[in-house]
């Protein structure tokens, strides 16, 4: 499968496990043989089964509906961002026709980014797996735009995938921050320029709390952007902007300068911070991301894609005596010519072009498979019968009891062990073991298809 991130494969995997968990299992016979031929270990097996499953049924396309509608959302998102931050700028300063008071300024730029700001914290420390609002409102947004009826289960297997090393939490993290840092730049830049182009005045105003309250707090907001270059009032600025109609020029930069740097200082940086630790975490939790064996969709699986009986070269001793293929002494008459496969894989191409008098009896890759064709043997022997062997695999009991039982059913029978695909070479060894046991199994057999044999009854 091309095209498909490490982390899409798993998404797709864990898709097809819901949808079986939900509706059923699938008829999934030829991705269990797919994915046994692909090779590797249970995980990796599970995943190539799935895949399979995954283009056959549509949900590979489904997730491409569903990440399109994510980008669609995100954008959407992105752009409520800058307008809300702009805004933000907006509300804070008004229209320059009244002095601004400076501190309901700075609570309309960041007193909500600050309870969001506590609030995905403290959701994050206490819920945990919840998520945000912000990436929920997402999710639900993705799976509307993606209009794909097989994209049900693509948000939830999603959100379970990444659970298991919260890797959801950082996903969320850094979408939660990099809007809410979006917003802030946005409110910034809309800052900046309005007081480029306006004339405003700054005051604060109080009824109960004294001028050395303002004059403290001013200055302990403004301790760490002074470290960074921006204006501070000092306190003789502070307690004249007490007065309703400041006129001092240098005391009205000083103001705009404290109120940008405040801005930048508790609101862009924090955010800042924080969506680069959750990208960070995140490109890290990626790296880990595995599949959960132990649930009962993928242990259940385990013996469909690694048979116990499977056998990868020669493990076994040698038998003692190979099975004795004793011909059929019933009164049936043996007609025809078959040609059958055993156990090839998709490197080759199948059915080779046959005679009109050869018939093709398919490839035995799985036990009803076998079943299937000696039953079919018993009732209708055929006169001559051809078996495609791959030598590449080792000829081990159950392919040479296999043999010996095919042997049994047909008049007369012949071994075609095939020639290596283009690129490769047939291990020589391994060939000479398929020699020696069909030797001791009294089987004809040649590197050449016998397409002549089948039609005619001779070379």
């Amino acid at each position: 499968m091309t095209g498909l991130t490490d982390l899409d494969k798993r998404w797709l995997t864990e898709a097809v496990r819901l949808r079986e968990a939900h509706a059923g299992p699938l008829e999934d016979q030829e991705a269990n043989r797919r994915a046994r031929q692909h090779g590797g270990d249970l995980a990796a097996r599970i995943e190539q089964r799935a895949l399979w499953l995954a283009e056959r049924d549509g949900l590979r396309s489904a997730l491409g509906h569903w990440k399109n509608g994510a980008r669609l959302a995100l954008l959407g998102l992105l752009m409520v961002a800058v307008l809300s931050g702009a805004g933000l700028a907006f509300a804070a300063l008004g229209d320059g026709q009244r002095p601004v008071n400076v501190f309901w300024a700075l609570s309309s730029l960041l007193g909500l980014n600050l309870l969001m700001l506590l609030s995905w914290a403290l959701s994050s420390s206490l819920a945990g797996e919840q998520g945000a609002s912000l990436g929920r409102l997402w999710l639900w947004l993705s799976e509307k735009l993606a209009r794909d009826a097989q994209a049900t289960h693509l948000a939830p297997a999603l959100l379970v995938l990444l659970q298991r090393q919260r890797l959801n939490h950082w996903l969320l993290g850094l979408l939660v921050n990099g809007l809410w840092l979006l917003a802030l730049c946005s409110a910034l830049l809309v800052l900046l320029m309005l007081l480029a182009t306006r004339r405003y005045g700054f005051v604060w105003e109080t009824t109960i709390l004294s001028a050395d309250t303002f004059v403290g707090l001013t200055q302990t907001l403004g301790a760490v952007p002074a470290l960074l270059g921006f204006s501070v009032p000092d306190h003789a600025m502070i307690r004249a902007s007490g007065a309703s109609q400041p006129a001092l020029e240098l005391a009205r930069q000083a103001w705009a300068g404290w109120l940008v740097g405040v801005l930048l200082v508790f609101g862009i940086v924090p955010r800042l911070l924080l969506a680069a630790l959750c990208a960070w975490r995140w490109r890290q939790g990626r790296q880990r991301l595995s599949l959960d064996l132990n649930l009962p969709g993928y242990s259940q699986l385990r013996e469909a894609l690694m048979p116990s009986s499977e056998r990868l070269g020669v493990s076994d001793a040698a038998p003692d005596a190979l099975p004795d293929i004793q011909r059929s002494t019933s009164d049936q008459a043996h007609e025809g010519a078959l040609l059958v496969g055993l156990e090839l894989d998709d490197q080759r191409s199948w059915p080779p072009a046959l005679p009109a008098a050869v018939k093709d009896a398919g490839i035995l890759d799985n036990r009803e498979s076998r079943h299937k064709l000696l039953a079919q043997l018993s009732r209708f022997p055929p006169a001559r019968l051809a078996i495609a062997c791959d030598p590449r695999r080792s000829p081990d009991r159950g392919s040479l009891a296999l043999l010996a039982e095919l042997a049994r059913s047909a008049g007369a029978t012949r071994v075609w062990l095939m020639q290596a695909p283009p690129g490769q070479a047939l291990d020589a060894a391994r060939l000479g073991d398929w020699h020696q046991a069909l030797e001791r199994l009294d089987l004809p057999y040649a590197d050449t298809a016998p397409l002549s044999w089948l039609e005619h009854g001779h070379d």
